[in-house]
């Protein structure tokens, strides 16, 4: 049975599928797209902090805004943070986004295939089959440390706190 409840896109009602993910909780494995053939796991990021910052669509505002963010602040957290945007995006997109935006620190990683990341982290939009804006930060164990999965999809998610909890971390 899927775990649904309610947020928001501009007001309207939307319905997210999966967990309500805590901090403390261990973190799902995931198989997101690096490209088209190439996938990416949590594995893959192994010993690291990870920051996921999770946005619905790269060529939106407030999901280009955030992931330039991310992108700025990856440089100061050092070698040990990983940070990962994670999109429905095409690969494809995501690869244009990063040249076009001069974005190359951040790791885009797509959940475009089947939206497993989506709904094994709670974050999976039923009716547009796109991921809710979110952050997770991950220990070096892959357990989680923080959460915020915003209510409302049009609005920036705290972006100092996602960043101090990253940085507690190393």
């Amino acid at each position: 049975m899927s775990q649904e409840r309610q947020a928001a896109l501009k007001g309207n009602p939307i319905t997210l599928v999966g967990p309500e993910l805590k901090p403390g909780d261990s973190a799902p494995d995931f198989t997101l797209n690096k490209n088209l053939l190439e996938t990416s796991s949590l594995k893959d990021f192994a010993g690291k902090v990870k920051l996921i910052s999770v946005v619905p669509s790269i060529d939106t505002g407030v999901c280009d805004a955030q992931t330039r963010r991310f992108n700025e602040e990856a440089s100061k957290l050092g070698d040990n943070v990983v940070i990962i945007t994670v999109s429905a995006d095409l690969p494809m997109a995501q690869a244009r986004w990063c040249a076009a935006a001069g974005v190359d620190r951040v790791v885009l990683l797509s959940d475009y295939k089947e939206n497993s990341f989506g709904k094994a982290y709670g974050v999976f939009i039923k009716e547009v089959h796109l991921d809710m804006r979110a952050i997770f930060v991950l220990d070096t164990n892959d357990k989680i440390t923080y959460v915020e999965v915003l209510k409302e999809m049009t609005e920036h998610p705290d972006y100092e706190s996602a960043i101090s909890a990253a940085k507690q971390l190393i």
